[in-house]
């Protein structure tokens, strides 16, 4: 009985780390092809014509310094309009967008998500003869070359495209230099990994443009989920559409500051992920069969990154588990597995820190002032781990509201 058990666990432990390695495998492979240069969309003159969206709930104290940052673009005024869309608001945010000098259509009933915001101000604004929709957090600030540099896309044939996702406030706290870090990584090694491969990048809820033709393709504006940011990717790449990565158009987003926070963000993602998962998977995996493609395989894996999570905390106890049961005595069985897990979260300390270690160098986002979150970022996405099996027994279905208090200007723009 005790060998077949250990049998039984020894094979668990090889086909969770066989899953885990080939996953691992992949991921790797699209860090080393962020080393590639993306698709240079050259200089073209300006012609597209954007509308802006900013969906906003109770966002006045943050709302000034994105409209100036918009409004001091390096393009056109008569090319593009700024468009706010207050939404169960309780302050002033209508008024300060006006007084800023934005437009603002405010929505009439109350809203679960972002998505049905977008899709509301879409609806409203369509017949206005615009080529390409921005969009942008209210506590956001925009780099001024950004709409220059979309529009050099969109001339260069992207109907969609994701901007680097800079941070406002990566010096504040702990929490808000661990996710700056998680936002570097992610724009240098997920998008700048998938542009290498000519896969998809993967639009990330503010700084993205979307072309009216590809939401025609689409539909419109059809989000049912919580992460409508990437749902919408799931529906460009399963329309054909490719998400174009346009590492020069730089948004600068704010960071939560406490880890109350970062959990309630993270669960939304989470949660998000998992919905869209449930709701398009299938097509995917469909799609796949069918027509083949690494763009629609890419899309698959990413989509599976939750049961990856899920996965890798398996190996990891099946590994310990399995290193307990060659001990001699109780007290063998249970220092062999505590060696065997400390040993585990040893090395996925250490990869997790020299790679947030290697995208600050390579971003050029040393600071001094980053030490405590580059030494904790391991610790950060362990915390992720009972976010995501939170989320799989009860899913975040409503946006909840994250307040916005930095209205300042990042380093980066005052230099």
């Amino acid at each position: 009985m005790e060998r077949l058990l250990l049998s039984a666990i020894l094979t668990l432990t090889g086909i969770s780390g066989l899953a885990v390695a080939l996953w691992g495998g992949y991921y790797l492979l699209t860090g080393f092809m962020s080393w590639r240069k993306p698709v240079d969309c050259g200089w073209h003159p300006a012609r597209t014509r954007f509308a802006i969206l900013v969906a906003a709930r109770n966002e006045e104290l943050v709302i000034g310094p994105l409209i100036n940052s918009l409004l001091m673009q390096d393009y056109p005024q008569e090319l593009y309009d700024i468009w706010v869309i207050p939404n169960n608001c309780v302050d002033n945010t209508a008024l300060a967008a006006r007084n800023f000098g934005a437009r603002v259509l405010e929505c009439p009933f109350p809203v679960r998500s972002k998505g049905e915001v977008l899709r509301f101000a879409y609806n409203r604004l369509r017949g206005r003869e615009y080529d390409a929709w921005c969009v942008f957090d209210a506590d956001n600030v925009v780099d001024s070359r950004f709409l220059t540099e979309m529009n050099n896309a969109y001339m260069s044939g992207a109907r969609a495209a994701q901007g680097y996702r800079d941070s406002k406030n990566p010096y504040d706290t702990l929490i808000s230099g661990c996710c700056s870090i998680y936002y570097w990584m992610m724009d240098r090694f997920h998008n700048g990994g998938k542009a290498g491969m000519d896969l998809s990048a993967m639009i990330g809820g503010t700084g993205f443009m979307i072309s009216s033709k590809a939401l025609e393709k689409l539909g419109g504006w059809n989000s049912s989920t919580i992460s409508e940011d990437l749902e919408l990717t799931a529906q460009c790449v399963l329309a054909g559409e490719k998400v174009w990565w346009v590492p020069k158009a730089v948004t600068y987003d704010e960071q939560p500051l406490t880890y109350e926070e970062s959990v309630k963000q993270r669960r939304r993602w989470s949660s998000g992920t998992l919905q869209v998962a449930q709701a398009y998977l299938s097509r995917v995996g469909s799609s796949v069969c069918r027509e083949g493609g690494g763009r629609l395989a890419d899309l698959g894996f990413t989509l599976m990154i939750p049961a990856y999570q899920v996965a890798a905390v398996a190996n990891l106890l099946l590994s310990s588990l399995a290193a307990a049961l060659f001990g001699q005595t109780v007290g063998q069985a249970l220092a062999a597995f505590l060696g065997a897990l400390v040993f585990n979260l040893g090395l996925t300390a250490l990869g997790s820190t020299l790679a947030a270690g290697l995208v600050l160098a390579v971003e050029g986002k040393w600071d001094r002032r980053l030490w405590k979150a580059l030494a904790l970022y391991w610790l950060f996405l362990l915390s992720w781990i009972p976010i995501t099996f939170g989320s799989f027994v009860k899913k975040t279905t409503v946006w909840e509201e994250i307040r916005h208090t930095r209205a300042t200007i990042p380093e980066a723009l005052t230099r």
